[in-house]
């Protein structure tokens, strides 16, 4: 049995539409590469080699996004007492808020505000509740926020 990869729904869903539009891809890059063969000498082909290149790609992809799908668990809030997969959080240090989503560890962007439990600022928060202080460090010296918001 496989372990299961935790997912918000939004999370899933990107993931079916990723699988998609690889395969939706899929007939024209083979296409392509038979064009390609066709040409004659593959070892001066590029156009060979950008095409087998491309459907390696692809076929490695899908069965990458197939893996994850299988192993997918869709993770659904419980409510808002306590930050879990799912909620949005918000924090403050004092002077600032921030927002974040906590998602799973293969969904999390920290640029999009999408943070995972496995990291820092996720294992600090994960189980606790408003108003409490939570502190961990970061490459720059230690942090601490205050949990505001958990929707």
């Amino acid at each position: 049995m496989t372990a299961q990869i935790p997912f918000t729904q939004a999370g899933y869903d990107d993931l079916l539409k990723q699988k998609d539009k690889y395969l939706a891809e899929r007939p024209e890059v083979v296409e392509n590469l038979q064009k390609a063969r066709e040409m004659g000498d593959l070892s001066e082909n590029g156009y060979y080699k950008e095409s087998k290149a491309r459907l390696s790609f692809l076929d490695s992809r899908i069965r990458y996004l197939e893996r994850l799908i299988k192993s997918a668990e869709i993770v659904k809030s419980s409510g808002h007492d306590t930050v879990q997969i799912g909620n949005q959080v918000t924090l403050n240090d004092g002077n600032k808020s921030y927002q974040y989503s906590i998602v799973g560890g293969y969904e999390s962007d920290p640029a999009k505000n999408l943070i995972s439990p496995l990291s820092p600022l996720g294992k600090a928060i994960i189980g606790k509740k408003t108003n409490e202080l939570v502190k961990f460090t970061t490459p720059n010296g230690p942090v601490e926020y205050r949990i505001i918001k958990i929707s």
